[in-house]
C-alpha cells in the first residue's frame, strides 16, 4: 500500500548506528521522525530525495564539546553540521556557561575564558534560565548540558587554591540540584586545571551527591593524563562507585613521551572496572590536545601553537618557539606575555590514539573550542576524519563501527532516546554522506577548512546542511538523559 511522507529517502546505502551490516534501504519520514523502512519506491512525498551511491546513516553526536556560548551566539553551527554533527554535548571540563548568580568576575578566570572571556555571555543566573534560552532561541543541532564544577566554584567560593568547607560544598549542591531539576545531564569536572587542582576527591563526591536521584553523569577532564593517569583513573572509579553513578573519563589521552604506550595498560584498567560499575569513555583522533596556554603544558610539549591571546592577537597561529624568538625572551617570559591565551599542544602518540578509538566502547568527542581565533582542526574535521582516514584509509574499523562509535553508542551511553540509530520510531537525525570522499580537510595549518563528502544533514527531519552550505533552518532541541531504572 502507497504512503504519503514528509520526506522520502531512496536509494541509500542505511548504515544504522548498531553497529550491524550495512543494508540497501528506503526511509519515509514524518514530522521529526522516521516512520517507515524498507522498500518505498512506490511512495510519495512533499519532497524525495535520491541517494544512490550514498550512507545514509544517524546523525552524528559529539561526545565532547565546549559549544554552550556558540549554541546561542551562533545557532547555525557550521562547525558541526559540515561534518555531519547533529547533536552535541557542552559543559565539559568543569566549565559551564551557566549558572552564574551574580555578574561574572573580570578578567575571567581560566579555563572559564575558553567559553567567553569578556564575562558577556555568563548572563544565566540559574541553569534553567540557559536552558530556557537554548529553547527559546534553537540552534541547529540538539544540545544536551553538563552544569561544570569549575563554574560552581568560581561562583561560590572567595579562594581557589584551596579545598571547599563544608558550606561552600552545601551551597554548590544546592546549585547542583537545581542543574538537574531544569534539565542537566550531570555533572562535569575538571580537576587538571589550577581553579579545581585543590578539589579533594570527598569534595567531587558531595557536589556530585544531588545528581544520584536523578541518574546523572559525572564526566571528567582528569587530574592528570600523564605520568599520574593510573591515579586519576582510580580517583574517578571511586567518585563512581561511592555515589553509584555513571562515570566518562573525558578524552583520554596519554600526554609527554614518558608516558606513551601506557594505553595499553590503561585500556586493561578501564576494562576490567566495566565489568563492576558503569564507565565510559570519549576520545578525539588527532595527537594534539588543545586548551589554554600555560607554561607547564608548553614546556613539556614538543611543539606548541598559540590559538589566540588578548594581550597579543598577532600571534594566533604562530609557533611558540617562533614567537618566543621574535620576542627575544624565555619561554616562560613569552608565555606570560600572551596569557590570557590558548595553544595547541603535541603531545600524544599515534599508537595510543588508535588503540584507545579502537577500543570498541570508546565514543567520539571533538573537544573542539569554537572562540579560538585560529582552533584545533578537530572543531572541523573529527567525525570525518573518523570516517575518511581512520576507517576507510587506515582500515582501524569497518565503517559500521565508525558509525557506531558516533551515533548509537553514544546515544545509549547517554541515555537520548530514540536518537544514534536510523530505525522506525526513531527521531530524524539523519547525515547522508560518500563513504569512498568523506575525508577531514581542517588541517593544523588551516584549521577551518570544512570537510569533504558530507552531502545532507538532518536535525529532527528538517535539513540544516545541504549543497555544502547551512540552510539556516534551526530546529535543534534540548535533550533530557532517560536511562532504565
Amino acid at each position: 500500500m502507497s504512503e504519503h511522507f514528509d520526506l522520502l529517502i531512496l536509494n541509500g546505502t542505511v548504515i544504522d548506528g548498531t553497529g550491524a551490516a550495512r543494508f540497501a534501504g528506503d526511509i519515509g519520514i514524518r514530522g521529526d521522525r522516521i516512520v517507515r523502512l524498507g522498500a518505498l519506491a512506490d511512495c510519495t512525498a512533499e519532497r524525495t530525495i535520491d541517494a544512490t551511491g550514498l550512507a545514509v546513516a544517524p546523525g552524528f553526536i559529539d561526545a565532547h564539546t565546549h559549544d554552550d556560548r556558540m549554541l546561542l551566539a551562533d545557532g547555525a553551527m557550521v562547525p558541526k553540521v559540515s561534518q555531519g554533527v547533529t547533536t552535541v554535548v557542552a559543559g565539559n571540563c568543569g566549565i559551564s556557561l551557566a549558572p552564574m548568580p551574580s555578574p561574572v568576575s573580570r578578567p575571567v578566570v581560566p579555563p572559564l575564558d575558553l567559553l567567553d572571556d569578556t564575562g558577556e555571555w555568563y548572563r544565566y543566573r540559574t541553569f534553567a534560565d540557559y536552558l530556557a534560552a537554548l529553547h527559546d532561541t534553537p540552534a541547529a543541532v540538539n544540545a544536551a548540558c553538563y552544569v561544570g564544577h569549575t563554574t560552581l566554584r568560581a561562583i561560590v567560593m572567595d579562594d581557589l587554591t584551596r579545598a571547599a568547607t563544608p558550606a561552600e560544598i552545601d551551597r554548590m549542591q544546592e546549585l547542583v540540584a537545581e542543574a538537574m531539576e531544569a534539565g542537566a545531564i550531570g555533572v562535569s569536572t575538571g580537576l587538571a586545571y589550577p581553579p579545581a587542582k585543590a578539589a579533594t576527591t570527598e569534595e567531587v563526591i558531595e557536589v556530585c551527591r544531588p545528581m544520584v536521584p536523578h541518574q546523572g553523569l559525572h564526566a571528567t577532564h582528569m587530574r592528570d593524563e600523564s605520568e599520574g593517569t593510573m591515579n586519576s583513573l582510580d580517583e574517578t572509579f571511586t567518585i563512581g562507585r561511592t555515589l553509584g553513578i555513571q562515570s566518562l573519563i573525558s578524552h583520554h589521552k596519554l600526554a609527554g613521551a614518558s608516558v606513551h604506550g601506557q594505553s595499553v595498560e590503561t585500556l586493561k584498567v578501564i576494562a576490567a572496572e566495566m565489568d563492576r560499575q558503569k564507565v565510559s569513555l570519549d576520545c578525539y583522533p588527532y595527537t594534539a590536545s588543545s586548551t589554554i596556554l600555560t607554561y607547564d603544558h608548553a614546556s613539556k610539549s614538543g611543539r606548541t601553537v598559540v590559538t589566540w591571546s588578548r594581550k597579543r592577537p598577532e600571534f594566533a597561529g604562530r609557533d611558540l618557539a617562533g614567537v618566543i624568538e621574535e620576542l627575544g625572551c624565555s619561554m616562560e617570559e613569552a608565555v606570560a606575555q600572551l596569557q590570557p591565551a590558548g595553544a595547541v599542544y603535541f603531545r600524544m602518540h599515534e599508537e595510543d590514539v588508535s588503540r584507545i578509538l579502537a577500543f570498541e566502547p570508546t565514543m567520539i568527542g571533538s573537544d573542539g573550542l569554537p572562540h579560538d581565533e585560529f582552533p584545533h582542526p578537530r572543531l572541523w574535521g573529527t567525525f570525518p576524519r573518523i570516517l575518511g582516514h581512520y576507517s576507510r584509509d587506515k582500515g582501524l574499523f569497518s565503517l559500521e563501527t565508525a558509525v557506531h562509535k558516533m551515533t548509537g553508542l553514544t546515544a545509549a551511553e547517554f541515555g537520548f532516546a530514540d536518537r544514534g540509530v536510523i530505525r522506525e520510531g526513531a527521531f530524524a537525525d539523519i547525515t547522508m554522506f560518500d563513504p569512498d570522499l568523506v575525508r577531514d580537510r581542517a588541517t593544523f595549518e588551516e584549521p577551518t577548512r570544512r570537510a569533504d563528502g558530507i552531502h545532507l544533514v538532518l536535525v529532527n527531519g528538517v535539513p540544516v546542511w545541504e549543497d555544502a552550505a547551512p540552510t539556516g533552518h534551526r530546529p535543534g532541541q534540548v535533550l533530557r538523559r532517560r536511562v532504565a531504572r
